[in-house]
């Protein structure tokens, strides 16, 4: 396999990453207009405290979905051309590790179970390197 061959797959190896990722991502959008109800069962299922009932939270709650579904949208934008955006992806991908390890802190200052703090962080700082790792096997030639 050339050099060539060898970038194809992995530009297309990162092009599903993106879809992927995207696509799991864009569905934050329903918990941004989930009724309260749900949230509050959410909450309880997981076995935390109840849900305090104030208008911050579930602000919070909701914008923070919504944040998420607009990182679905840009990666589903980014995707159509990468090479356009290979600058941008290379900062993604550091920017998501470095959003795992800023998630680990948050989580446990804001006093998360520690099966959270870790599974969300790890996930997160883990698909970050992975994301790294797989743009920076891609040699970017003009398509």
């Amino acid at each position: 396999m050339n050099v060539e061959e060898k970038s194809l797959f992995w530009l297309k190896s990162l092009r599903w990453f993106f879809w992927l990722v995207g696509g799991v991502t864009l569905l934050a959008f329903g918990a941004s207009v989930m009724p309260q109800k749900w949230i509050v069962e959410a909450s309880e299922f997981l076995g935390f405290e109840p849900f305090p009932y104030s208008p911050l939270t579930y602000y919070l709650a909701r914008n923070l979905s919504l944040l998420y579904g607009f990182v679905g949208v840009l990666m589903l934008f980014v995707v159509r051309d990468l090479y356009r955006y290979r600058h941008l992806v290379r900062f993604l991908a550091i920017a998501t590790i470095a959003f795992g390890i800023l998630q680990l802190i948050v989580d446990l200052q804001s006093m998360m179970p520690v099966w959270w703090a870790l599974g969300e962080s790890l996930s997160t700082f883990a698909g970050g390197c992975f994301f790294y790792w797989l743009q920076s096997k891609v040699v970017w030639l003009p398509e």
